[in-house]
C-alpha cells in the first residue's frame, strides 16, 4: 500500500492562514504558529465587538434624541416616559433619524409625549388595548377548538358547509373552521 503524505494539504492550510493574517505586525504575518494564534484572538475580538457595536449605536441614538428633546424643552427620560404612556411605539433608531432629518415631525412627537405625560390617553393606546382583547378572544377560541375531538370538529364543519372534510386532519379542520 502506498504511503500517504499530507504535504500539499498542510501547505494549503498554512497558506490560507498566512493570507488571512496579511497586514499583521511583526512575525504575526510571517510565521504560521503566531499567525494562527493572532487570528484566533482577532476572531474573538471581532465577535465581541459585533455585540458591543449594538450598544454603541444605541448610545448614539439616545444622545441624538436627548439633544433634540432639549431643544424642544423636555428631558430624554420624560420624553420616553411620555411616549410609553401615550402608547407610541417608535424605536430609538427611528426617533434619532426623525430628530436629525425632520425636526418638525419630531416636535409633533414631543407634543404627543407631553400629552401622554399629562394623562391624556391617545387613540393609539385604546387601539392597543382593544387589539390585546381581540388576541385573547382568538386564543380562547383556538383552545376551545383544540380541545374538541375530530368527530366534533367534522360535525361543526358539516354545519358550516365546509367541503372535503373526510380527508382533513385535526389541524386542517381547525384552520378551516376559523
Amino acid at each position: 500500500m502506498a504511503r500517504v503524505k499530507n504535504g500539499a494539504t498542510t501547505k494549503a492550510r498554512h497558506k490560507k492562514v498566512l493570507k488571512e493574517a496579511k497586514g499583521y505586525f511583526g512575525s504575526k504575518h510571517r510565521l504560521y504558529k503566531s499567525a494562527k494564534e493572532q487570528l484566533m484572538h482577532s476572531r474573538r475580538y471581532a465577535y465581541n465587538d459585533r455585540k458591543k457595536r449594538k450598544n454603541d449605536f444605541r448610545k448614539l441614538w439616545i444622545t441624538r434624541i436627548n439633544a433634540a428633546c432639549r431643544e424642544n424643552g423636555i428631558s430624554y427620560s420624560m420624553f420616553i416616559n411620555g411616549l410609553n404612556k401615550a402608547g407610541v411605539e417608535i424605536n430609538r433608531k427611528m426617533l434619532s433619524e426623525i430628530a436629525i432629518n425632520d425636526p418638525k415631525s419630531f416636535k409633533e412627537i414631543v407634543k404627543t409625549a407631553q400629552a401622554g405625560l399629562e394623562g391624556k390617553v391617545t387613540v393609539a393606546k385604546e387601539e392597543k388595548t382593544s387589539k390585546k382583547e381581540e388576541v385573547k378572544e382568538e386564543k380562547k377560541e383556538n383552545t376551545d377548538l383544540a380541545s374538541k375531538t375530530v368527530a366534533e370538529l367534522k360535525e361543526m364543519a358539516k354545519a358550516k358547509g365546509i367541503k372535503g372534510i373526510s380527508s382533513m386532519k385535526k389541524d386542517d379542520l381547525i384552520n378551516a373552521l376559523k
